[in-house]
């Protein structure tokens, strides 16, 4: 606590996004002296900047560097790579580097519960503060899903829930959530870490501070984790949506199951699930995995999973009109997402797929979309690379537009058929077109409302 212990020390924000001015009001108003650093001009930054300014904030903006590296440490925002030239002065003067997520836990008095996986995440991170908050454990969810926890964490009584980016990982030291949980790891994010190997190393931070008290809820399918859980010094808690376990919990005849102390106690039947797909299973799985180590009853986590509609911008239905079904799947950001949308139905379906590629292959995803979809509009800057991946698979059905959203979705809409489904599950990242999949999610669902009328 002490290295971290920014009272009239100097320090350095790095990254002037939400969780890099949340790490600021913290500081500022621990009295520390805070500059903040960001690629961006002044005009291109949140209008938040001029209160904090007032009190004390001091900007280096447009990829200038410090005259000095004389800061007693540096809070790097996720977003922000390593690579950056003021991160390597940072690096080369010795100085320690943490991001938001660590500042928040060194404040804290509440317990954590941590979920990070390549997809899931936030589904399983709402539906864990759904079962916590049904039980009166009054949880804080944040991280990741959109709450910066900084300026939040130190005064909460109760629990924080943190979705834990492969980015917000990397950059702690002394993070240990009381429970953790890995959900699955795929291609995703390569364009940063590079190799698989590395994804795994930081999604690893997750449980590398645990000890016997604490719990670490994994996938037992997942063939990546397995070398992981023989590092772990926690309590391993394992599910699977595909075999039965000895220990654990596991989905049997469409029914989870709770094996424990030689028995076998049925929880619920899975088809009261109101999120659908083979995903949300294992999201459900390892949500009630995560009361159990809290100690909460199994009929208490059944209700509370029984009634959870879903999260927006996963798999959200939000239209219907003239036979045919709208769906909105922009945290789809990854070929591995799209997949398991596309899986979890069984109609026709008109796809809107680009954006920005984040080092991913589209081979697997392509082969898919030329068994379950009736035509595929692809759009956004890694467009090029979609259309050779269709035609790798001789799929015919394709239109390739500009970096416009409203086109792709008006000829999404035009060549849906009554029956089919008309989704955009990108399988990118969003930031070729938008600051995040959120506004790219609202965009698109404006302009179906708009055209049908409704």
């Amino acid at each position: 606590m002490n290295e971290f212990n920014p009272q009239n020390k100097k320090v350095l924000v790095v990254g002037a996004g939400i969780s890099g001015l949340a790490a600021c009001r913290f500081l500022l108003k621990k009295g520390a002296q805070v500059w903040l650093a960001d690629a961006k001009s002044r005009d291109e930054l949140s209008q938040e900047l001029n209160e904090l300014t007032a009190r004390g904030l001091q900007l280096i903006l447009n990829n200038e560097l410090p005259q000095t590296a004389d800061y007693a440490f540096v809070i790097k925002s996720p977003g922000v790579p390593q690579t950056t030239a003021l991160l390597k002065m940072i690096h080369e003067a010795k100085i320690p580097v943490i991001g938001e997520l660590e500042l928040a836990y060194q404040y804290a008095k509440s317990p954590f519960v941590a979920i990070t996986g390549t997809n899931g995440k936030t589904t399983t991170t709402t539906l864990v503060g759904e079962v916590l908050a049904d039980a009166g454990l009054n949880p804080l969810v944040g991280g990741n899903i959109g709450l910066p926890l900084a300026d939040l964490a130190e005064n909460h009584k109760g629990v924080i829930v943190v979705e834990a980016s492969s980015f917000q990982l990397e950059d702690t030291v002394d993070f240990c959530p009381h429970i953790a949980l890995m959900l699955n790891l795929t291609p995703d994010h390569l364009n940063r870490h590079i190799t698989m190997e590395n994804y795994l190393l930081a999604k690893e931070q997750i449980f590398v501070n645990q000890t016997k008290e604490d719990f670490l809820i994994v996938n037992a399918e997942d063939e990546w984790f397995k070398s992981s859980v023989v590092k772990a010094k926690s309590t391993i808690f394992p599910f699977s949506s595909q075999h039965e376990l000895e220990f654990g919990l596991y989905a049997q005849d469409g029914q989870m199951v709770w094996a424990h102390d030689g028995q076998k106690e049925k929880i619920f039947s899975l088809d009261k699930l109101k999120i659908k797909g083979a995903h949300n299973i294992e999201n459900a799985l390892a949500a009630a995995a995560a009361g159990l180590c809290w100690g909460l009853k199994p009929e208490q986590i059944a209700k509370t999973l029984q009634k959870f509609p879903g999260v927006e911008h996963r798999l959200e239905i939000f239209a219907n009109k003239d036979g045919v079904t709208y769906v909105n799947d922009s945290k789809g950001t990854n070929p591995a997402s799209t997949i398991k949308a596309l899986e979890a139905f069984n109609q026709p379906i008109v796809l809107i797929v680009g954006g920005r590629n984040k080092g991913s292959d589209f081979t697997e995803l392509m082969s898919l979309i030329k068994q379950k979809c009736s035509y595929l509009v692809i759009l956004g800057e890694c467009r090029e690379e979609l259309r050779c991946a269709a035609e790798a698979v001789a799929y015919p059905s394709y239109l390739v537009v500009q970096n416009d959203l409203r086109e792709a979705t008006l000829m999404a809409m035009s060549k849906a058929q009554k029956g089919d489904i008309v989704i955009l599950s990108p399988a990118c990242a969003s930031w070729d077109m938008f600051a995040n999949y959120e506004i790219r999610g609202r965009l698109y669902k404006d302009i179906v409302k708009e055209n049908l009328n409704i």
